[in-house]
């Protein structure tokens, strides 16, 4: 497995701490940016961290921004991401089970290391259920192709 990671400013030390934390499980990551807190827009890692999932290169993501919404809304622009935002174990596992979502997104100023540690194993851990789970990500597959024709 292959995570791309990626952050603005907001994110960048949540970002750090999930590195260290995939390292520590032996988990193969490339790192998007941005490299330091100074100010940067957001667009420009989801776009970096999405592109890399669509073109194989990675299979899930990551994204770390001050709340996790800004970054989650740029990632969801590129067709075929699903983009989560989460800040809970739940979420975290339910997103993948139900929604197969590909990227996780998390708020730097929302949550603290620890609970962003154990959001990413349940996601990373959890298993996409399909059956009826499928026939609604392949309606909202079907929004997304009828709207990117315009």
């Amino acid at each position: 497995m292959r995570i791309a990671l990626g952050c603005d400013h907001g994110g960048f030390e949540l970002k750090e701490v999930i590195k260290k934390h995939l390292e520590e499980r032996n988990i193969e990551y490339m790192d998007y940016g941005t490299y330091s807190k100074e100010s940067v827009d957001y667009p420009e890692y989801a776009l970096k961290v999405a592109e890399s999932i669509i073109n194989g290169e990675s299979d899930c993501g990551i994204l770390c921004c001050g709340t996790g919404i800004g970054i989650s809304i740029a990632a969801n622009k590129v067709p075929g991401i699903r983009a989560a935002v989460v800040g809970d174990v739940f979420s975290a596992r339910l997103c993948k089970q139900h929604n197969n979502a590909n990227i996780i997104c998390l708020g730097g100023r929302v949550i603290g290391p620890g609970l962003a540690t154990m959001i990413v194993d349940e996601w990373l851990d959890a298993e996409f259920q399909g059956g009826r789970h499928q026939k609604r990500i392949d309606k909202v597959i079907k929004i997304e192709k009828k709207y990117s024709k315009k």
